[in-house]
C-alpha cells in the first residue's frame, strides 16, 4: 500500500487531489491511501508521532513556514519520503532541489500530468522500498534511503547511522542483529566488531 499526504492551505487545492487521487486510485486499480494537511505544523506534528508516508505533495507558499523549511524539518525524520512541491511559482525551484525533492509541480495541476507523476513516483517508491531501513529513533520512527547510509557504528547498545548529509540517527540494538538485515543487500562491510561500512 502507498501512503501519500497533501499539505495545502488552500481548501479548493486539497479537494482537487483528492479528486485526482481517487481517480487514478480506481483507473490504474492502485492500494492508496492518503490524508490532507492545511497545515505544516499538523503535518509535521503528525510526522513526529512517527507517521509515515511514500509520498508528499507539499505547498510551497503556506502560513506561518514556507514548504522547503517544512520539508527540512520532515528530512530530520524521514529521508526516503518523495516530496513534490506544488506552486503557482518558479522562484523555489532550485531552492527546493535542497530538500531531495522529487518533483516541481506547477499549478494547477492537470489530470494527464498528474498521472504521469503518480506513475513515476509510485515507480520510484517500489525500487526505494527494497533499499531502506525503517528504525525506532530517539525523535520517533525513522526512515532511511540505505544508499545514503556511509557506515553504522556501535557504542554500548546505541546504533549509530552516519548519512552522507552529515546526519546522525540514533537507535538501540545489535551490530550482529543489523549485519543479518542487511545480509541481502551485499553491499556493506564489517572490518571491525564496531563498524559497518557501505561499500
Amino acid at each position: 500500500m502507498i501512503k501519500i499526504a497533501f499539505c495545502d492551505d488552500d481548501i479548493s487545492t486539497l479537494n482537487e487531489l483528492n479528486v485526482l487521487l481517487d481517480q487514478y486510485r480506481v483507473r490504474r486499480n492502485r492500494d492508496i491511501t492518503y490524508a490532507a494537511f492545511q497545515s505544516p505544523l499538523e503535518l509535521l506534528s503528525d510526522i513526529e508521532k512517527g507517521m509515515r508516508f511514500d509520498v508528499l505533495f507539499l505547498d510551497i507558499i503556506l502560513p506561518g513556514e514556507n514548504g522547503i523549511s517544512a520539508a527540512k524539518e520532515i528530512r530530520q525524520y524521514d529521508n526516503t519520503v518523495k516530496i513534490i512541491f506544488l506552486t503557482s511559482s518558479a522562484e523555489f525551484a532550485v531552492q527546493s532541489y535542497t530538500v531531495g525533492t522529487f518533483f516541481y509541480q506547477m499549478k494547477p495541476i492537470w489530470t494527464e500530468s498528474f498521472f504521469r507523476l503518480m506513475d513515476s513516483v509510485i515507480d520510484d517508491c517500489k525500487k526505494s522500498r527494497h533499499r531502506s531501513l525503517i528504525l525506532q529513533c530517539k525523535n520517533g520512527i525513522s526512515r532511511i534511503d540505505l544508499e545514503k547510509l556511509e557506515y553504522c557504528e556501535i557504542i554500548g547498545r546505541t546504533l549509530s547511522f552516519h548519512m552522507e548529509n552529515g546526519a546522525v540517527l540514533e537507535s538501540t540494538g545489535s551490530l550482529d542483529n543489523l549485519c543479518s538485515e542487511l545480509a541481502p543487500y551485499g553491499n556493506f562491510l564489517r572490518p571491525h566488531r564496531s563498524f559497518l561500512l557501505s561499500d
